[in-house]
């Protein structure tokens, strides 16, 4: 259980560092919310406070660890953030370096 917490930090930390260097490269954000928040109150400022709400989210299913959903939710959540943000900004993030390097 707890090595599905460290996962899930894990790929928060990712996701706000790929998003912002990606955000900076001039890649677009597909969350309606993130991008509202961006405009508002700037992209380091914006992810910071969603990766942060995030935390609180995971730290919220540690405590509540003995409950019969709290790992298949971390699980989930893991399995989320794999396909909809590690895969995408990986697969971004190596284009833009490889576009990079071939100029």
């Amino acid at each position: 259980m707890l090595a599905l917490v460290f996962l899930n930090v894990a790929l928060q930390i990712f996701d706000g560092v790929a998003t912002y260097v990606g955000l900076h490269a001039g890649m677009g954000e597909g969350n309606p919310l993130l991008v509202w928040a961006l405009g508002h109150v700037g992209p380091a400022s914006a992810l910071f406070l969603f990766k942060l709400q995030a935390c609180a989210c995971l730290l919220l299913l540690w405590h509540v660890r003995r409950n019969r959903f709290a790992a298949p939710a971390l699980a989930l959540s893991a399995a989320v953030y794999v396909v909809c943000s590690l895969a995408p900004w990986a697969a971004a993030l190596a284009a833009l370096h490889l576009e990079y390097w071939a100029s």
